[in-house]
């Protein structure tokens, strides 16, 4: 090991994150780590794969001034992509059991050793510093290293270019059509072969926090393009059971969120963490935590469990395309479905249920026709970025189920903010593209841009006449 690498071991006792003594080291303890920049599901999926090789997985996070220097700008600051507040991707990934703040760059056995990690877990891809050396060179040369499959077609480098090249390529006109290969390219097998595997991986994310037994319900929402749309139309629609998990327990409340969650991130995170936040404080003014309500929760389930049981609603691209124009959303809806799948909100407290495709206005017939009955809350967060132009939530309000969440410190982390930041630094992303051989077509990405952002300005016009 570089004398360089030997200089960035803590001293005793200024660790980025307990405990502070040496643990020992287990094969049961897995390391994984990156730059964890706008949350993904090839993230999420790395950490399911290493969490399934072992009991705990550490998770290390690159400082901004580590990934500026061998990879380039980040999108997310540290403070974003790692908060003491709990809203981080990482802390929100379900498969996590610890975040490690300021982890190297080069992943080095002293860090690992200290956490009590033997292996070192990675995608089948390389990666290399800003030497072009080999990122795991230490792990590999001591035989702590174990490879999982990175999950193709997604990583942060192709999100930027959807960005910055505003393609609508990745939309899924019908997920459900999607997964049964009636919809993609190619030849029929090669559809039901893509397919396949996306219900798999919709599979996989759809399991507890050990990545080995069933976790969330999936469902799937049908009903006419003007019911999924706008309020025009108010229909209860189909639910189906894409995959079965774990059902609502007794005295369990009903909790209804939804959204595009759209590059899923810190103001995502911090609304389903503040929703929680207030079921649990309704739980303690009702008892739910007394010794007594406990004990009698162990004794029938053989387990405690939360308040609440929180199912989310994911809208179809089409939906969220109509609402905000230009190419959002920039992950479609199979990639902004999985990010919520693998979500926590607390370090108990996980999302229970999602259903794909769920309409943009929750009115009455829907939500009174939910598998698990009527919800007892419906909660929305602030909202700056649709324009629109009528009330989403009369239905929710006229059944007395509304509840607002109101302002956040990462509220405006939101899909607009994260597209704004790459724009105004457009010439440094694209500097990062070529340097992973894209090829950047700047001047005719802008032009299709401000086309498309003056088709949605004359919408929305049209919408609110002055």
């Amino acid at each position: 090991m570089t004398n360089d690498s030997l200089s960035k071991v803590p001293l005793p006792g200024h660790w980025p994150a307990d405990p502070q003594t040496d643990v020992d080291v287990s094969k049961d303890r897995i390391w994984i780590d990156g730059c964890f920049d706008f949350s993904h599901h090839g993230h999420a999926g790395a950490m399911l794969q290493a969490r399934r090789l072992g009991k705990s997985l550490l998770v290390g996070i690159h400082s901004d001034e580590e990934i500026m220097d061998n990879k380039g700008p980040t999108v997310m600051t540290l403070k974003e992509r790692l908060s003491p507040s709990s809203v981080s991707a990482v802390d929100a990934c379900r498969w996590s059991t610890l975040s490690i703040p300021h982890a190297p760059y080069v992943t080095s056995l002293p860090w690992i050793s200290h956490y009590g990690c033997y292996y070192v877990v990675h995608g089948d891809d390389i990666t290399s510093d800003s030497g072009g050396e080999d990122c795991y060179r230490y792990v590999k040369a001591a035989g702590r290293f174990l490879v999982v499959k990175r999950t193709p077609g997604i990583s942060t480098t192709d999100l930027v270019g959807r960005m910055l090249l505003c393609t609508k390529m990745h939309f899924i006109k019908s997920l459900t059509q999607m997964l049964s290969g009636e919809e993609g390219s190619g030849s029929v097998g090669e559809r039901k072969r893509v397919g396949e595997e996306m219900r798999q991986r919709i599979r996989d994310y759809a399991t507890d926090e050990s990545g080995l037994h069933p976790g969330p319900i999936v469902l799937s929402w049908n009903a006419s393009a003007s019911a999924m749309e706008d309020h025009v139309a108010e229909e209860p629609g189909i639910f189906s059971t894409m995959f079965n998990g774990n059902p609502p327990k007794p005295g369990q409340r009903i909790v209804y969120v939804d959204g595009g969650f759209d590059l899923f991130s810190s103001g995502h995170i911090e609304f389903l963490r503040q929703v929680i936040q207030v079921e649990e404080a309704n739980g303690r003014k009702s008892k739910w935590f007394g010794d007594v309500a406990t004990e009698k929760r162990i004794a029938d389930a053989g387990e405690d469990y939360g308040p609440a049981y929180i199912v989310a609603g994911v809208h179809d691209d089409g939906v969220i395309n109509h609402w905000k124009g230009v190419n959002y959303p920039i992950m479609n809806i199979f990639e902004r479905g999985l990010c919520v799948l693998q979500c926590r909100t607390l370090t108990s407290q996980y999302i229970n249920s999602v259903i794909f495709s769920a309409p943009f206005t929750p009115t009455a017939a829907y939500l009174t026709n939910l598998p698990f009955g009527t919800p007892n809350a419906v909660y929305h967060g602030p909202t700056s970025f649709i324009p629109l132009t009528y009330d989403p939530y009369t239905g929710a309000k006229e059944l007395k189920i509304y509840q607002q969440i109101g302002n956040h410190d990462f509220q405006n982390v939101n899909a607009g903010e994260i597209v704004q930041r790459i724009l105004r630094s457009r010439e440094m992303y694209e500097e990062r593209q070529r340097a992973k051989g894209e090829k950047a077509a700047g001047e005719e990405a802008t032009r299709r841009r401000e086309e498309m952002e003056r088709e949605t300005s004359l919408m929305t016009n049209k919408a609110h006449p002055k």
